[in-house]
C-alpha cells in the first residue's frame, strides 16, 4: 500500500545512492532499519548546495528535506523487499546547514516530515531533532537520517 502511494504521489525512489565515505547507507537489525544521513542528491547531483537563510531561501531548505526523505526511503528499500513492510516511521533526524542568524529548521525539516505523513499516514508520525549545523558534507543545504521499523 505505500508503494502504491508513492506511486499515486509521482514519486519515484532512485537508486540508493553511494557512501560519500566509509559506511553502509542502512542496515538492519531486528525489526528496525536506520539509515545514514541522506544529502539531497538528484540523478547523483547534488541539487541543494548552500546555507539556508544565506544562498537558499527556507522554501529550497524545505525541498531539499524532502528530497534527503526521498533518498532514506531509497535506502531503506535496498534492505528490505518493499516500503510495504515498514510498520511506522520511528524517528527523523534533521540537520540544517544554516546562516548565521537562521533559526527556521523545524520549518525546513518539516519538508522530510510532511512527505512522510504523505506516504505512511498515522504510521509515518514520528519523534524528530531538528539542528542547526555551519557545515555539511559537500555543502549541502540538508542531511536527514530516518529509523523504520519493519511489520
Amino acid at each position: 500500500m505505500f508503494e502504491l502511494k508513492l506511486s499515486q504521489l509521482g514519486i519515484e525512489l532512485p537508486q540508493a545512492p553511494k557512501p560519500l565515505a566509509a559506511y553502509i547507507p542502512a542496515i538492519r537489525t531486528g525489526k528496525y532499519v536506520y539509515t545514514s544521513g541522506q544529502i539531497p542528491m538528484k540523478s547523483g547531483t547534488l541539487a541543494f548546495e548552500g546555507k539556508v537563510g544565506g544562498e537558499l531561501t527556507e522554501k529550497q531548505g524545505y525541498e531539499a528535506a524532502r528530497l534527503c526523505a526521498i533518498n532514506c526511503l531509497s535506502v531503506v528499500k535496498s534492505v528490505v523487499s518493499s516500503l510495504d513492510e515498514i510498520a511506522r516511521v520511528v524517528k527523523v533526524t534533521g540537520f540544517v546547514n544554516s546562516a548565521s542568524g537562521f533559526h527556521s529548521q523545524p520549518a525546513v525539516v518539516n519538508g522530510a516530515s510532511d512527505l512522510l505523513r504523505e506516504i505512511f499516514g498515522e504510521a509515518g508520525e514520528h519523534v524528530r531533532s531538528a539542528v542547526g549545523v555551519s557545515e555539511l558534507p559537500l555543502n549541502a543545504a540538508v542531511e536527514v537520517e530516518i529509523v523504520v521499523e519493519l511489520a
